[in-house]
């Protein structure tokens, strides 16, 4: 037993934990919150030590124990690990950690979306480095669909351009060229062949920043997912099922928001991810 299991049982009346590197998680976040409207949520970022995806697993899993035992020190009653590459390495050891606490990931809810609608042209999965180089979201597509083709691409300079906000009106041609190059060899306006994989999973929290133009690069005929929507039913569902989804919203629970640094800027460019405005946002050391 660790001893960073839990002495209690989850209470529907606590809020749930949501954590991510930085702020990418916001995207997850906000499809939890229009899923669940009477729960009360604590969002971490953990700003100071971002990307996660260019880190080694064994950092990855300590940088995520840090941050999930500061969620559950503050009471929450589920944890959603809202972030790709911490998913894809320390999902399973949260879980025995914080034992009997639910903890949900990003990578198979997402998975399953894009093995469910690809086709024979098989899925483009674009991520962190971490992420692709681990194979977690190989490993989930194909155990979903194992005649599935998968093409994985990593695009860790997408993450820092969605975390300076380097989106939508904010766009400068250097974020274009970004996008594309992370897209080399497989959009029909920079390659010339129809072959490529009909369907591209966002397989960071970051990229849905980008949806519009990655959208635009891809071509029409192209399917692109995210896994906020996804995670968010499920998460929804699941504790429905386990009696822990609260009965009415309490007009005193404010999403309380955390960051290991540079709050103001957390809360600017945290907006774009969220959807709107932060507020309540304060620093937290792990």
């Amino acid at each position: 037993m660790s001893d960073q299991q839990l002495d209690r049982q989850p209470d529907r009346q606590s809020p749930i934990g949501v954590f991510d590197s930085g702020m990418g998680g916001l995207t997850v976040l906000s499809a939890l919150a229009k899923a669940m409207p009477n729960e009360q949520f604590i969002y971490l970022g953990d700003s100071a030590r971002l990307p996660y995806g260019t880190k080694s697993p064994e950092t990855v899993v300590r940088y995520a124990r840090q941050a999930s035992k500061e969620l559950v020190r503050r009471g929450v009653k589920a944890l959603v690990v809202a972030c790709n590459t911490a998913s894809a390495s320390a999902l399973k050891i949260l879980a025995e950690d914080f034992s009997p606490l639910p903890v949900y990931g990003v990578v198979d809810p997402g998975a399953r979306a894009a093995a469910k609608q690809a086709d024979a042209s098989g899925v483009l999965v674009l991520a962190t480095e971490s992420t692709i180089l681990g194979g977690a979201y190989q490993r989930a597509l194909l155990k979903k669909n194992p005649s599935l083709t998968i093409y994985g691409r990593a695009c860790p300079l997408w993450v820092t351009l969605a975390e300076q906000g380097w989106v939508n009106e904010q766009a400068t041609s250097l974020t274009q060229h970004t996008l594309e190059h992370g897209l080399r060899g497989f959009v029909d306006d920079l390659v010339s062949t129809s072959n490529h994989p009909k369907t591209v999973l966002l397989g960071c929290t970051h990229f849905p920043l980008f949806r519009q133009q990655i959208e635009a690069l891809v071509g029409a005929d192209v399917q692109v997912v995210d896994s906020a929507q996804t995670t968010a039913a499920t998460v929804s569902h699941d504790l429905l099922k386990l009696e822990l989804l609260r009965d009415t919203p309490s007009s005193d629970d404010e999403t309380v928001f955390l960051a290991t640094d540079g709050v103001e800027r957390f809360r600017k460019v945290g907006g774009y991810f969220f959807g709107g405005p932060l507020s309540n946002v304060s620093l937290v050391d792990l």
